[in-house]
Formats: C-alpha cells, structure tokens, sequence
C-alpha cells in the first residue's frame, strides 16, 4: 500500500487538507463511486472494494460533525487520516505512530473513542487541548469506568475493554500531537507514567480471555432440534412456498411486469370468466388479512357482509386490473357472494396440506396451515435462519466467515467410500486477513452442507456469486426464529420450546470448540455426533493448514488441554481423599499420584524442595495431562504407544493417538476406570443382561458372546466400587 506524496502544506494549514482519503490509503472504489475528502465532515467507505459483507454500514461511515469544536474535529480527522495512512511523509517522522495502515473498522472505533473523549472536555469547559492535565485523563477514565445511578452513586464498573479504549484515545492524542495544525496537547504531558493502554486498564491476560459463555444444553438442545427440524423436515415445503410468493409477485403483484387495465366501469366479464375458474378448480377465493379487514370496518363496512374478509384487490389483480373499487360492488357483488357460498375463501399460499411427521413423534400433522403473503414470507425467513443456525452450530464458521458464503458456495460432493462422503463449502477468510479477505473451504458434515442447498434454493437471487446470507442481523432474526418455535406454529409440529436466552453466532462457535473438546464421543439435539464433526474439522485443517478450521482446531485443542488437566486435578483429589481409581493402568497412575502428594508433605519429602502451591501442582499434572485421551468408559493415558492394546490390534505401531473406537480398556495396560465411568459400565452390564435373556436356546454362540460381555462389565463395576471403597487401587 504506497501513499502518493502531497504538496507541502502552507503554514498553519493541515498538510492532509484536499487529499483523497481512499487514494492515500490505497484503498479500491469503484468507478462513479463518491471519494470521500479530507475536508469532509463524513467519509463514507461503503463501497470501497474487498470489504467484509460482515462490516456493519455505520463502520464504513465515519462522522465527524459530532464533534463540536471545529478545532478538535480537525485534529480528529488528521488523527484518523495519519492512522489509516501511516506512510505519508508528514505521519512516517512521528516516533510514536503506528506504522501499519489500520483497518477501517480499528480506525472507526477509535474515531467514536476519541469523538467521546474531545466532546467530553468541551463540556469540562476546557478551552485547548493544551490544558488537559494529567487529572483531566484521570477523570475521563474514571467517567469511562463507572456507571452512575440517576442520584451521581457508583452503580458498576464497565469492561476492561472500555477502559482501554479510553485511556488508547488519550495516548493516541499525545502520539500523534506533534502532527495537529488547529490544536495540540502539551508534547511534556505523560500521564500514568507512560504506561499502555492494557496496562492502565488492569486487561487481564492468559487463558481466560475469551468471555463469549458457552450455551447451555438446554438452550442449544432444543434450539439445534428445532432447526435442524426445519431444514431437513418444513426446508422442501418452504422452499415450494417461497416460488408460490415470487410466481404470484411476477404475475399479479404490485410490482408485476404485465399490463394491468383501469376500466372506467365495473368489469364484469373479467370478474365473471375469474370466478369461473376457481369454481371450475374448486378452489377457495383469496382471504384478505385481519389487519386489512379493520381497516375495511373503520371505512364503514358491516361486520357480517359476506364480502368483508374477500381479497377484493387480489381478485382484480388476477383478472389484470390495477385495482377493484367499490363502487363495482352494486354490478359484481352478486357472483362474488354466490363464488364464496360454493367455495368458501381462504389465503392463498401453503394451501396443500402435505403431512409431515411431527418433532415429538406423536402423530402426522399438515407441514402448515393456509398463509397470507407476509406470513409466507416470514416462514420462509425462520427457515433460512435455521439454515444460518445449522450451519454456524456444526461447522464453526464466525460471523465474518457465514455472512461471505456465497449461493454456489457448495463443492461437489466426493465419495471416498461407500458411505463416506467429504462435504466442502467454499467461502473467504476474514479474521486477521488483509483487506478482500483469503479463499478457503470448509469440510463439513451433511446437515450443514444440505443446510447451505437449501438456504439457496431460498434465495431470491439464486446466481452462483449472490452472497448466500449477506449481511445479517443473527441476534434478531433468532430472536424471531425462537418465537415462531414457542409460538402456535411451532408448538404444532411437536417442537420443543426454546429458552428465552439470547444465541449469537459467537456462542455458537464457543459452545462447538467446548463440545468438542469435553464431549468428545458425544451427539448435539439428539442427532448431530460430534466425532463426524471432529473429523470433518480435522480434515479441513490437514488440507488447509492455515485456514479457518486450523483455528477452530486450535480452539478445540486449547479447551481439551484445559478438560485434561481438570480432569487430572479432580482423580489427584479424589486419590487424596481415598477414591482410587481401577482397570490396568491404575497402579501406574497411583504412583505418579504419590509422587506428587510425598512433595507436599515436608514431613515426607525426602528432598529440601516442598511442592505446595496450585501453580507448581499445576505444572506436575499438566505433562501427565497431555496425554490424556477420553474413552466412552474410561481414561486412555497414552505416555508410551508402544503399549497401546489398540494400535497392537490394528498393526499399527506408529501411531501417534490411541485408536478409542478398538479400545479394550478392560485389558490395555494404559487404560483406567473412575466412579465417572460406573454408569457406563451398568448400563452396559444392564443392556447386555436384558439381550441375554431374549435369546432362544439354539443361539448359543450369541449367548456365549453376550455372556463374556456380561461378565466382563460386571468384573470392571466390582473393581470400580473396590477400587473406591477401599483406598487401594487393583
């Protein structure tokens, strides 16, 4: 990104005055578009070229007619332009600018920080930026930090993030100070001593700094449930009814191409040959909406004319008139009345009633009662919302990621096997790119990837190249979507309710990586098995190491390091407090367990150095952590793969994980049970004696296999309860 050379500003004149923003920060519009200028008091970005579809419009437009003082919004504006164009000779001999060119959307929050923080000294009555003292930027930040009743009382603190961003507007001014032409700080102010912006906002730093909360599984349950009900059960009705709303705009709506007549007088033969086609049809005539038939109340109509709920408009549309009048009702209410004692009236869409299976498996129901337009139009928006839900829960994908796929986003599907198939969406990276983003695919599993047919299949414009979402809205649009579930329409299909919890794309994706790393060999609403989507995710990162699902993969990693040593910090308490745990490995682990607790014993350590706070236990589990690997039944702890009863068996001697589908935990030397596993065990012993008893007399090879596996669930649940109750391991 090169920045062109400016002429030399005259003295006392900003040496950015008349420069083309876009042009000087290297940034692409179209030919015809509007390039915003310097001297403008609002820079629209809008149409600059390689922009996230994410990026909210108020981002691309930046305002600085709010600020009040015409001084600072000149220092405003030379700030802004000197932080988008770091290059320009007059910004490159500043010490303590930056030196990369800002993205629009950093450059936009610091202009709203910094239009804050100049409105804010206004109204302290300060008459330069000269004057502002250390305790002006102590009380801004204090102004920032603290939320005030209506009686002036501290009522809370708000984020760190908050914080930061205030104290960065008041660095940001005295960096750039020496560049202001209309008004400067004093170049000697320092206040809190230099130090950073994180630093002044006490920013906490390390492993929990993700503060997006996971959703619970009674939120994501039903939520997932009942999207996942839309897309594959109502999706192909929906998708019927959303060509039945654009056919009839085409044909006869308001915007419809055709040729639409006025007649002076009633029309009846037109009216007359209409209504004989829906009673040839049997068809009922078009019901007007409630909301339209006050209307027609408070225009005077009685309340039991037979005409009032008609969709007298619709009716002359059809018959390719522009509008019906009233005054046609003495020559046309005759056949109409008799039309609507034959065939009655109804809306007009989702008229065939098509059964579909309710969610709850009781009974068979219509997909969807008869609908007016705008209740068309609006199941099919929940059902592309599912689509967007179904997608962002089971791949990953960020706000910024879903909102650039495309309608053609689909890649053909490839069959490795009989009954494996790679699924691939094809999008753009966002996040930490430079501007236009990078290409990338997605491997996912069958439900998102049918999820994104069907969202194009609902699309308007369903050209390969139209954004398949666009710029969405996520928290409304489920906001909606939850409503309509725990509404009549919803309840009617059998689907159960949602929470009245707010679901972002963000927690969907927080909620995935955590699933996935806590539950590894566990399934998502009832349906959705979350080692099809590890492997889908593991795939994607083996073919595009540095794209999106490495960083997902990452995620995942990070909170399965952090599942591990929970783990291993909860069996080191319970080895503390007698609960041993059992199977082969578990002498092995009992060992290291009594390593660690000799050295927090001064009385036991045999060396000078006592182990004794959480941080140096921390550091002793979290190598014994790492290889720490969740089986369905028990602990896999792969230290020595040469061990592995699963890589004997599969003949494979190389392998870098354990194989836990092979697992035989009952005779692998690495493997552990834990009063955790207990039910897993008993309904295994309870399932299996259940079988036994089913069989005939002549399947005693069945019988005899049924018989080891019972025996065995019973062996491992007697040494759980031994192992547990009497403080030794087997």
């Amino acid at each position: 990104m090169t920045a062109a050379v400016l002429p030399v500003p005259h003295p006392g004149r900003s040496p950015f005055a008349g420069a083309d923003i876009c042009r000087q920060a290297g940034l692409t519009l179209p030919d015809g578009a509007a390039r915003p200028d310097f001297d403008d008091d609002l820079w629209d970005f809008t149409d600059v070229a390689g922009l996230p579809v994410s990026l909210a419009l108020a981002v691309r437009r930046f305002g600085f007619a709010q600020i009040a003082d015409p001084r600072w919004r000149l220092v405003a504006k030379e700030l802004i332009f000197a932080m988008l164009v770091p290059r320009h000779e007059a910004v490159a001999e500043l010490p303590r600018a930056f030196r990369t060119p800002m993205h629009l959307t950093t450059a936009s929050g610091r202009l709203r920080e910094t239009t804050q923080l100049l409105n804010w000294l206004a109204g302290q009555g300060i008459p330069s930026l000269a004057a502002v003292g250390s305790h002006h930027c102590e009380a801004y930040l204090a102004h920032r930090r603290y939320v005030l009743d209506e009686h002036g009382t501290v009522a809370g603190e708000r984020s760190p993030g908050i914080r930061r961003r205030a104290a960065q507007a008041i660095i940001d001014l005295l960096n750039y100070g020496e560049l202001f032409t209309a008004d400067r700080p004093d170049p000697d102010l320092r206040p809190w001593g230099g130090a950073t912006a994180s630093a002044i906002a006490e920013m906490p730093a390390g492993r929990n700094m993700n503060k997006t909360p996971p959703l619970s599984d009674d939120v994501l349950r039903p939520m997932l449930a009942a999207a996942l009900y839309l897309t594959t059960v109502i999706g192909p009705h929906a998708v019927t009814l959303n060509n039945q709303v654009r056919e009839a705009n085409r044909q006869w709506g308001h915007n419809a191409d055709g040729d639409f007549t006025r007649p002076p007088h009633a029309p009846v033969a037109e009216i007359t040959r209409l209504l004989d086609r829906y009673l040839h049809d049997s068809n009922p005539l078009p019901m007007l909406p409630g909301r339209w038939v006050g209307e027609r109340l408070a225009a005077g109509w009685q309340p039991d004319d037979p005409l009032l709920p008609v969709g007298l408009n619709t009716l002359a549309r059809q018959a390719g008139i522009t509008q019906f009048s009233r005054q046609w009702l003495d020559e046309l209410r005759d056949p109409i009345e008799e039309a609507v004692a034959l065939v009655g009236i109804q809306e007009i869409f989702a008229r065939d009633g098509t059964l579909v299976d309710r969610a709850d498996g009781q009974g068979r129901v219509p997909w969807s009662p008869p609908l007016h337009q705008l209740q068309a139009v609006a199941l099919t928006g929940v059902v592309r919302t599912a689509t967007a839900a179904v997608i962002a829960a089971v791949s990953g994908m960020r706000a910024s990621e879903l909102m650039e796929l495309q309608a053609g986003c689909r890649q053909p599907a490839e069959e490795l096997l009989p009954g494996m198939t790679r699924y691939r969406l094809a999008g753009k990276l966002i996040k930490g790119q430079l501007l236009g983003g990078t290409r990338d695919e997605w491997v996912v599993i069958e439900p998102a990837y049918q999820a994104a047919g069907l969202a194009g299949q609902l699309h308007d414009d369903p050209a390969d190249d139209a954004l398949l979402f666009g710029r969405i809205a996520f928290n409304i649009r489920y906001t909606w979507f939850r409503n309509w579930v725990n509404g009549s329409s919803g309840q009617r299909l059998g689907l159960e309710p949602v929470p009245d919890y707010p679901v972002s794309l963000r927690a969907l994706r927080r909620t995935l990586a955590m699933e996935l790393a806590y539950r590894p060999g566990g399934v998502l609403a009832a349906k959705v098995h979350l080692k099809h989507v590890a492997v889908a995710t593991t795939e994607g990162y083996a073919s595009r190491p540095g794209g999106a699902q490495a960083e997902l993969l990452a995620e995942v990693n990070q909170h399965e390091s952090e599942r591990n040593l929970a783990l291993l910090r909860e069996e080191f308490r319970n080895y503390q407090n007698g609960i041993m745990p059992a199977g082969p490995g578990a002498r092995e682990l009992t060992d290291f367990f009594a390593s660690i607790d000799a050295g927090l014993d001064p009385a036991e350590a045999p060396a000078a150095k006592v182990q004794r706070s959480d941080r140096e236990i921390r550091s002793l589990l979290t190598k014994r952590a790492s290889v720490l690997h969740l089986g369905t039944a028990n602990y896999c702890w792969f230290a020595d793969p040469s061990r592995a009863l699963c890589l004997k068996l599969a003949g494979d001697q190389a392998g870098d994980k354990p194989l836990i589908g092979m697992c035989d935990s009952a005779r692998c030397p690495q493997a552990t049970h834990h009063p955790c596993h207990r039910p897993v065990w008993a309904g295994q012993a309870e399932s299996t004696r259940t079988f036994l008893g089913q069989l005939g007399r002549a399947q005693k090879t069945e019988r005899a296999r049924l018989q080891a596996e019972y025996d065995r669930a019973v062996s491992v649940l007697a040494r759980i309860d031994q192992a547990a109750a009497a403080g030794e391991p087997e």
